[in-house]
């Protein structure tokens, strides 16, 4: 990104993803879920943990999810999964009062949407302090449990909620995610780790077309905006 604050002024809907993005990577929040549905996973399979860890990749390649490579190959329900997975210590994410701040200062709405539960972006968002600051939260239940990058959890959010693309901005930890956003015409910024320059291996393509901005200071990046003033 360039030194010059990037122009928002026609945003008035603010959607950003939950995980890794809103809260920093470091917080490991995922470290413990990933351990969670690799017990899931082997239980459910009889297999020891290192071919349930293999299972458990191989299905979110190739289904954008775990959870839905289970559901669509193995007919799981979702419910029992995603309360295990989501039942994990929360005491990692801080208060983070820059970030409210950054946020309450935005014009029109923000919402989460995420691959996660509702009950786990409550939550996380009342651990960082910003769960007043926002109007809504799209889970992964609202989106029929089919997750991003699919198109059609994105066409369910935008009629839902009453979002015109053309004035939305959409802000993820995972470049692929924000494909479909931007070709529907939403202002696309790419949320690295708190504490790296560089995009991890699952985070894709810094460089993709489709991805307008790049920071790793979510808070930062939101209060150097400018608004058309």
């Amino acid at each position: 990104m360039s030194g010059e604050r990037p122009d928002f002024s026609h945003v008035d809907a603010w959607v950003f993803d939950l995980d890794n993005t809103l809260y920093p990577a470091s917080c490991r929040l995922f470290d413990q879920m990933h351990v969670k549905m690799g017990e899931y996973v082997m239980r459910h399979f009889n297999v020891e943990f290192a071919e349930a860890k293999r299972i458990q990749r191989d299905l979110f390649l190739r289904h954008g999810t775990t959870l839905r490579g289970l559901m669509v190959e193995h007919g799981h329900a979702p419910e029992g999964f995603l309360e295990q997975v989501h039942d994990i210590d929360y005491s990692s994410v801080p208060y983070n009062p820059r970030l409210l701040e950054a946020l309450e200062r935005l014009p029109g709405r923000k919402i989460v949407f995420t691959n996660g539960t509702a009950k786990h972006a409550r939550n996380v968002m009342e651990r960082l302090g910003v769960a007043d600051a926002f109007h809504g939260v799209f889970d992964i239940v609202d989106s029929d449990h089919i997750p991003k990058p699919a198109p059609a959890p994105y066409a369910k959010f935008l009629r839902e909620h009453g979002v015109n693309p053309a004035r939305g901005a959409f802000f993820e930890d995972i470049s692929h995610n924000l494909q479909v956003p931007h070709d529907l015409g939403m202002k696309t910024v790419l949320v690295l780790s708190d504490d790296e320059e560089d995009v991890k291996d699952w985070q894709g393509d810094r460089n993709a077309r489709w991805v307008d901005h790049v920071t790793n200071d979510l808070a930062g990046f939101l209060a150097d905006l400018k608004f058309g003033e």
